[in-house]
């Protein structure tokens, strides 16, 4: 007797949505904006639509990285759960946020909680990010080259 696998539809995080290396998260810490709870910290960096269109190295949705470290929870069972919420929560409002990476960063306080605990406090900390603004980065004009410039008059 064979099993038949029943088709489903995935609902996973495609590999696009993921941070994956330490260059992605410094770039989020040093250059995206802070939310805190007590469970906790959502660091947003969000891209200017108009630098969406310009660059495609700029990311066009939203992209998660999660950093859950032995401080929060010695047992590894407690942190691959941290990071099932971080992540679950996160599929089912990616469509709504606004384009840029997000990093979540748990606090030991995310270890002594319960599931449901967890979940309210992402959806809030999501919530909260689809308010933010992305930076706009500041626009400096190029030097003038020597050769636009005119001639200063002959003696």
């Amino acid at each position: 007797m064979s099993v038949t696998p029943t088709p489903t539809t995935r609902h996973g995080h495609p590999r696009r949505a993921v941070l994956r290396d330490a260059a992605q998260f410094q770039a989020v810490f040093r250059d995206g904006r802070r939310l805190n709870g007590p469970c906790f910290r959502l660091h947003a960096a969000l891209s200017a639509a108009d630098a969406a269109a310009h660059d495609p190295r700029v990311a066009t949705a939203a992209r998660l990285g999660v950093t859950v470290s032995k401080r929060v929870d010695k047992h590894a069972v407690g942190r691959n759960r941290i990071r099932r919420q971080v992540r679950e929560i996160f599929r089912l409002q990616r469509d709504g946020l606004p384009p840029g990476d997000y990093v979540v960063l748990a606090l030991a306080q995310a270890a002594r909680s319960d599931n449901a605990a967890l979940r309210h406090e992402l959806l809030s900390l999501f919530e909260r990010a689809r308010t933010l603004k992305p930076r706009v980065a500041a626009v400096t004009l190029a030097p003038a080259d020597a050769t636009d410039r005119p001639l200063p008059p002959s003696p």
